[in-house]
């Protein structure tokens, strides 16, 4: 598929520049509404609910048999959701973490058979020895009140300094395999280094093992954990329901957001392409596209900090079935423009257009899901964060 080039437009909202300051400025988005709120999108009014608030930081969320909803806080804390109601007491058994700028408890996902054998996954930062994190991949059972069984199964050789760009997205293939991100941590050079896992979209057993079938194995110079390379930050994972491929977003740092559909083996371009420049408006590279490397499917200048992807399969948004979604946190280094955009494709499966939602409420979007009901959920990256539902509005 060919790359899509779309410049967003500003949302007219009264703001305040960041300047040169870091992409993952963490101070406070404008307080929010009264819940619930009415908005008027392209295709139908919808109707936005709070379902939990007085969250820290939350990452990700999973939706378990029945109902309920796991949510991760990247302080170290695993909330749960029941019967609507957010538990006040955390999750016990869950790993020890290192909380930097962005790291903390990361991503939660279920294994496809949870049903049955109760396992789940927590992504995480891991500290090292001196002041040195890595991202790191834990497994563990859930009972109902506990986890149990906790150990780690994958500690990703990219150990740094640096207080970001850990990646922990995850999510399982149509194959059955565990598919991990890993960011680069700010040290750009580890992207195309065949021996860190730093840079990399990972592939692995439910256990944590290497597949035998994996696109590296046995490849002088590389890890057998890799399935892709060149990627910068990873934010969203996500299968695409209908062909199986995985779908990846990825920050660029002044512009160069991307969206890639990840093939194993290949090389995404970071940092020697891209359509980004550096946080002081320099250039990072002449090129943003070579022939060796596979072109971003969708990317963005300016940049939208973009976050959680999902796909919308469900028949309660009927003008949106077939659409993607993925969370901003600021537009083009702006405070207070977080937002979700929605995507739509042709027939070829060509990006059409993009539409931005809940610009209204300014607030960092960090993960974005369809739940099991045919409704949206919203995760904002707040201290204190809220869990948001989009329905119809009747």
């Amino acid at each position: 598929m060919r790359s899509v080039s779309f410049a967003t437009a500003a949302f007219g909202l009264a703001v305040i520049t960041l300047g040169t300051a870091n992409a993952q400025d963490l101070r406070a988005s404008p307080q929010l509404p009264a819940f619930p709120q009415i908005y008027q999108t392209s295709e139908q009014t919808i109707r936005v609910v709070e379902l939990a608030g007085g969250l820290e930081n939350p990452w990700s969320l999973a939706f378990l048999p029945g109902g309920d909803v796991l949510i991760t806080e990247r302080a170290g804390r695993l909330r749960i959701l029941r019967n609507g109601v957010l538990d006040p007491e955390p999750i016990a058994g869950v790993p020890e973490v290192t909380i930097t700028t962005l790291g903390g408890l990361l991503e939660v996902a279920l294994h496809p058979d949870f049903a049955d054998n109760r396992l789940l996954y927590l992504s995480y930062s891991k500290a090292g020895e001196g002041n040195l994190s890595t991202t790191a991949l834990a497994r563990a059972r859930f009972d109902g009140t506990k986890l149990t069984n906790l150990a780690d199964i994958f500690i990703a050789e990219s150990w740094s300094a640096s207080p970001t760009n850990f990646g922990g997205r995850m999510v399982f293939g149509r194959d059955g395999k565990l598919y991990m991100t890993v960011g680069e941590r700010q040290e750009q050079d580890r992207a195309q280094d065949g021996n860190d896992l730093g840079g990399k979209v990972l592939r692995l057993n439910d256990d944590g093992s290497v597949p035998a079938d994996n696109p590296f194995v046995g490849k002088p110079g590389y890890r057998p954990e890799i399935y892709s390379l060149g990627h910068r930050s990873p934010q969203g994972l996500a299968v695409h329901p209908q062909t199986g491929a995985l779908w990846e977003n990825e920050h660029g740092p002044l512009g160069g957001d991307e969206i890639n559909i990840v093939l194993p083996g290949r090389n995404y371009g970071w940092p020697l392409v891209t359509y980004g420049k550096t946080y002081e408006g320099e250039p990072i590279s002449d090129a943003t596209s070579r022939p060796d490397f596979e072109p971003p499917f969708m990317y963005w200048v300016p940049s939208i900090a973009i976050s959680g992807l999902t796909f919308y399969t469900g028949d309660r948004f009927p003008a949106w079935t077939g659409n993607a979604f993925v969370g901003s946190m600021m537009h083009g280094r702006i405070r207070w423009t977080g937002h979700i955009q929605r995507l739509t494709f042709n027939d070829k499966g060509l990006s059409i257009t993009r539409e931005p939602i809940l610009a209204e409420l300014r607030q960092r979007i960090r993960d974005v899901r369809e739940g099991p009901d045919g409704l949206l959920y919203v995760l904002t990256d707040q201290n204190p964060g809220v869990l948001l539902r989009i329905e119809p509005a009747e």
